[in-house]
């Protein structure tokens, strides 16, 4: 039987089962006792097993197989839950993940995962008796330890691939310090400081901390993004004194991700645990095994309900784009015939495109709906990620998701997951203090980290808040004065919303020390340019000592968006409403000259006054030449900005069309429509005209 039909359904079915294992694991990590939850999971492992296997996919198949084993042993009380055994299981997950990913690009499944399934078997054996797994051997005849490969997290990789992709070079070093060196501390700290010079340390193996702490034995390794040659570099290491031999290489995206793979079946490998040594001279009842068990009264789970019947279906999102564009088509149409009928003055005719305007509105209504995506598919990667976070941080974190069923168009859903890793990352690092910080300023050991999504007219909300140390005005400035983001006497001027606002700007970083989580001022000024580039806009209201809180402004679609349109001459403009704050008209005289700048009274304050004639070189219209000029007040954040326009045409839901690759980049226009006379009408970009 040709399975290839069948495909598509598995990877689906299975990312969902992958899901729901992993946000069912979380679960019963905090509650271990809860045999229900247990049930769930198996059923999840056993359901994908068993898809695997009917696939073909026979390396999936086995270590679900190895994981269904050991949950069988939990919820018949054979075994407990300790934290070896969700860390082993967890690694699981993150193999089958990486195999249904092999399979999604055309691969057969495959991976090296015989260290995760040695710990599996150890567990069902019985073979491991409790304790932590050793994460590296010892070399007997030379009693150093093994270097691992440098593994990189789903965040550090994107960063550096995105930085290939960009022109930068990056680059993976290995050193070793002399054996005579008896300061190799010092030595390192001469290297990374060489290479901060002129580049981003991105991640090292051992951390940072370590290697100042001297905790390493003789080599180290990393990888860095300079605008740097490799053999400059080399040969500046090679300088330093008591350095052995540097060995730098350049990466590119394809030597990156086969590294990444290594390190990861590398750390696997290392995380192997080691079986302990069975006593045949022990007794049966000796203390070291477990006593067997008085049968209990049975714990039942009571049966859930059958099922209703399905009343969803799976559909392409090609489809669903091409519904879209076929849509828009018939809106322009419809735009048109309006145009029409009231000119003819055709009472039938205008009836008639009366009712077809109401049931194309409704249309459009559904059409949107159907591209709507719960935010929710972004939210439940997050729980996990924060987990393994506040692992590697030692902090007790408790992340909240609240409105994770608010729904965005699936054009911004796929383009703002990065961003919300950016800031969820900065809070739990950056924000939320260490345990002894936490109860030194009176707080709980368990910090928490809020994330929210809500409705607010045409837009949608999304929140991250934490009950960290907040933002200190003169420590954020006194950081920026010193990386030159801003003068002593610019930030002097600068209100507190405006310094917070400095958190984004490209290679700020407020981290004393640089880790492998952040302090590299890679991130923030990302997720700025992310969410300014869906048309949304990202806030900052802090509390110092108190907490954070990053508030993103999003549209809820990117498809078809309400805009006032303007005239310009022989020339037409659409303006988007959701940056409109108001129109109005301006005498000449009300145009003053400040320091070379055209700025009118607004509201009891001073904004600038932008020509859009001057700015787009309309040949058939200039402002100056008015008495009074209409303008369009349009909003950036807290900034405002005028406009200034001959003439408002009206209001009107447009359909947006990409520029496509035949015009540059312009600066100022976000994008094309068609009106119903069959006019092009270039869309403003608002954010482009308020620096």
């Amino acid at each position: 039987m040709d399975m290839n039909q069948y495909l598509s359904m598995f990877i689906d079915e299975s990312n969902d089962h992958l899901q729901s294992l992993n946000e069912n694991m979380l679960q019963l990590e905090g509650s271990p006792e809860d045999l229900g939850i247990v049930q769930v999971i198996f059923r999840s492992a056993h359901t994908l097993k068993g898809m695997a296997a009917t696939m073909g996919f026979e390396d999936l198949a086995s270590l679900t197989h190895k994981m269904e084993n050991v949950l069988d042993l939990v919820r018949n009380e054979k075994l407990k839950m300790q934290d070896f055994i969700f860390d082993t299981l967890f690694k699981s997950l993150d193999a089958l993940e990486t195999m249904v990913q092999d399979i999604t690009q055309g691969g057969e499944g495959k991976a090296d995962v015989s260290s995760i399934v040695a710990s599996l078997q150890a567990i069902e054996s019985g073979e491991w008796t409790g304790g932590t797994a050793p994460v590296a051997e010892v070399n007997q005849s030379s009693g150093t330890t093994t270097s691992s490969a440098v593994e990189l997290d789903e965040f550090q990789y994107s960063v550096l691939d995105q930085s290939i992709a960009e022109g930068h070079r990056v680059l993976y070093i290995e050193v070793l310090v002399s054996e005579q060196s008896q300061l190799k501390g010092v030595r390192a700290y001469m290297v990374f400081d060489l290479l901060e010079r002129s580049g981003e340390v991105v991640k090292s193996f051992p951390t940072v901390q370590d290697i100042e702490q001297e905790k390493f034995e003789r080599s180290f390794s990393l990888y860095y993004i300079t605008t740097k040659e490799a053999q400059e570099l080399e040969k500046g290491i090679m300088s330093i004194s008591e350095i052995e031999s540097a060995k730098v290489i350049q990466l590119d995206q394809e030597t990156l991700q086969q590294m990444t793979n290594q390190a990861a079946v590398t750390a696997e490998v290392e995380a192997a645990p080691v079986p302990a040594p069975v006593d045949a001279s022990q007794e049966p009842n000796s203390s070291s095994k477990e006593e067997p068990k008085k049968p209990a009264a049975t714990k039942t789970v009571a049966p859930k309900q059958a099922a209703a019947p399905s009343r969803t279906i799976r559909v392409d999102i090609e489809r669903l784009d091409v519904l879209m564009n076929l849509f828009s088509e018939l809106l322009i149409d419809r735009s048109r015939l309006e145009q029409l009928a009231s000119e003819t003055g055709n009472n039938d005719l205008s009836d008639t495109v009366a009712h077809l305007s109401r049931v194309s509105t409704d249309l459009q209504n559904i059409v949107l709906k159907l591209r709507m995506v719960p935010v929710d598919t972004v939210f439940n990667r997050f729980p996990r990620m924060i987990r393994d976070l506040a692992k590697t941080l030692d902090k007790k974190i408790d992340l909240v998701i609240t409105g994770a069923e608010t729904e965005l168009d699936r054009t911004v859903i796929d383009e703002i997951g990065d961003p919300l890793v950016h800031l969820l990352r900065n809070a739990v690092d950056h924000g939320v203090e260490s345990i002894a910080e936490r109860v030194a300023a009176g707080k709980p050991e368990l910090g928490t980290v809020n994330l929210r999504a809500f409705h607010s007219g045409n837009h949608v909300f999304i929140e991250i808040e934490d009950d960290g140390k907040g933002i200190y005005r003169d420590n954020l400035l006194r950081t920026a004065v010193k990386r030159g983001v801003v003068t002593e006497e610019q930030g002097a001027k600068m209100s507190d919303d405006e310094v917070n606002q400095l958190l984004f700007a490209p290679g700020f970083s407020t981290a004393d020390k640089i880790s492998d989580i952040s302090g590299r001022g890679v991130g923030l000024d990302v997720v700025k340019s992310k969410i300014t580039s869906l048309g949304g806009n990202v806030t900052i209201h802090s509390t110092p000592g108190k907490g954070t809180n990053f508030s993103v402004q999003l549209p809820l679609t990117l498809s078809i968006i309400a805009a006032m349109l303007v005239r310009l001459g022989s020339e037409k403009y659409a303006v988007p409403l959701s940056s409109i704050v108001e129109t109005a008209i301006v005498q000449r005289e009300q145009v003053r000259n400040i320091h070379g700048n055209k700025m009118i009274t607004f509201r009891e304050s001073l904004i600038p006054y932008l020509s859009l004639s001057e700015v787009f070189g309309v040949p058939d219209f200039n402002d100056a030449d008015e008495q009074e000029t209409e303008i369009v007040v349009i909003r950036k954040g807290e900034r405002l900005a005028a406009v200034a326009v001959e003439e408002f045409i009206g209001q009107s839901e447009i359909v947006l069309k990409s520029m496509g690759t035949y015009l540059p980049s312009i600066e100022g226009i976000s994008g094309a429509t068609i009106l119903g006379d069959g006019q092009v009408a270039l869309i403003l970009d608002p954010n482009a005209f308020i620096k």
